[in-house]
């Protein structure tokens, strides 16, 4: 792997607006982590036998890593703009996006994307390649975010995460404390429940379960679950929300007011698969804030 300042925050840049915003992001999540910033655009040369009319691989080559160079340069000039002091590295990468993602997030503090692309990042965390990525990376993963295509993510609000009391959950939290403590912002954290599973074996409730003692058990777990990052972090302001009802529209609607949206890769009971299929569809495509996916025992800072 091309050399990489350890715990940089790494950026996929494809030439695209939303790319570009993105970099913008991560450059104020390097600042607060002390962090190096790294861009990444990754182009990859199709190796087939083509008619003589079509430029050469050597010459596709030339072309793609020449217009990686500019894209790259671009950004690099949005982020001067708001940070003129923070140290940029950039690298234009023949290789799978995927893959070489894959490689960059381990030694990388975070990895960040755009919402929306033009090049190899487009639809990055949509279908089987936000699977592989949430599987395969050794770093949390944000998806950045705004209100509307052309806006740049949130600036102010609290940092919502998601939790069902799982592994991955627990990691989201580390992410999710840290990250409002760096902000100096509040956290809300959310659990939602149903009628159709409990959140520790996702078995069917018996139709004359009492809700208000679901939810009240519900609540009980939650506070167990942080009180260990509340004594960590004593000064954070910190709410807590027990809901009825579904994992992603409890969490796309705290999103509306948020700078930043948290959750584990998996889950055992209301976010159980959160990034397999739909859910994670409808928190990449339609929330107007940052996404960040934590895997289990990888917060991004706990190694540093």
């Amino acid at each position: 792997m091309p050399s990489v300042a350890e715990g940089a925050v790494v950026v996929g840049i494809d030439g695209s607006g939303s790319a570009r915003r993105a970099a913008v992001w991560a450059a104020a999540e390097a600042v607060k982590r002390g962090k190096r910033l790294r861009l990444v655009h990754v182009y990859a040369v199709p190796q087939v036998r083509v008619p003589a009319v079509v430029p050469s691989a050597e010459a596709l080559r030339s072309a793609f890593e020449a217009r990686g160079a500019e894209w790259l340069a671009e950004a690099c000039d949005a982020v001067a703009e708001r940070y003129p002091d923070l140290i940029v590295e950039s690298a234009a990468r023949e290789w799978a996006p995927v893959a070489a993602l894959i490689q960059e997030s381990q030694a990388a503090s975070l990895i960040v994307l755009g919402s929306r692309g033009l090049g190899g990042f487009t639809g990055l965390l949509v279908g089987s390649t936000a699977v592989a990525l949430a599987q395969h990376g050794h770093c949390p993963v944000v998806v950045a975010r705004g209100k509307q295509p052309e806006d740049g993510p949130p600036e102010t609000g609290p940092v919502v995460a998601g939790t069902d009391g799982s592994e991955s959950s627990d990691a989201a939290l580390a992410f999710a404390f840290d990250e409002a403590s760096l902000r100096g912002t509040e956290l809300i954290v959310v659990r939602v429940w149903n009628e159709v599973t409990d959140h520790e074996s996702a078995r069917a409730h018996a139709l004359t379960v009492d809700p208000d003692a679901i939810e009240s058990a519900e609540r009980q777990a939650l506070d167990e679950q942080l009180a260990p990052w509340r004594a960590k972090f004593p000064d954070l302001v910190v709410e807590t929300v027990v809901a009825r009802g579904r994992p992603v529209r409890a969490l796309l609607g705290f999103g509306e007011h948020a700078q930043l949206l948290v959750v584990g890769s998996r889950g055992r009971g209301g976010f159980r698969g959160m990034l397999l299929g739909s859910t994670s569809q409808a928190l990449v495509a339609h929330s107007e804030c940052p996404v960040a996916v934590v895997r289990p025992a990888l917060t991004g800072r706990e190694n540093e």
